[in-house]
């Protein structure tokens, strides 16, 4: 059986790193993938994709990247379920993240941040960071 994931979007807010009872880090966050085609508007849609990422990857991802930034993520998809409140079954998705890159430098990052004025993070483009560095 094969489940892997590769994901190239920009995070929607920044990371939400928490810990277990038993000091695990766990990292939450969402990435708004584009698609590659265009609505009758001639305008892109996106996906927002729920993520977790686990242990010194997820504190790496926290500290290393903000709202906006663009990242690609290596994981798989997983699929859970548990009861509410309100006694309804809930069905949860998300993608488990084993590894991510950061895409382009910080310069880059902040200049897409200031462009978006509160909004939601623009389309990306395919150009990666000529240095390859994280920042």
């Amino acid at each position: 059986m094969i489940n892997n994931v590769v994901l190239v979007g920009r995070l929607t807010r920044d990371v939400e790193l928490r810990y277990t009872p038993s000091n695990q880090a766990v990292a939450t966050f969402t990435l708004a993938v584009n698609r590659n085609f265009k609505n009758q508007d001639g305008e892109r849609e996106a996906d927002f994709i729920n993520c977790v990422m686990w242990r010194q990857q997820a504190e790496n991802l926290a500290n290393w990247t903000k709202k906006g930034a663009l990242i690609g993520v290596t994981g798989r998809i997983q699929t859970r379920n548990y009861e509410n409140q309100q006694g309804q079954r809930v069905y949860v998705t998300e993608v488990i993240a084993d590894s991510f890159q950061v895409l382009e430098n910080k310069k880059d990052n902040a200049a897409n941040m200031s462009s978006m004025d509160g909004q939601m993070p623009p389309n990306f483009s395919n150009d990666i960071a000529d240095d390859g560095l994280p920042f």
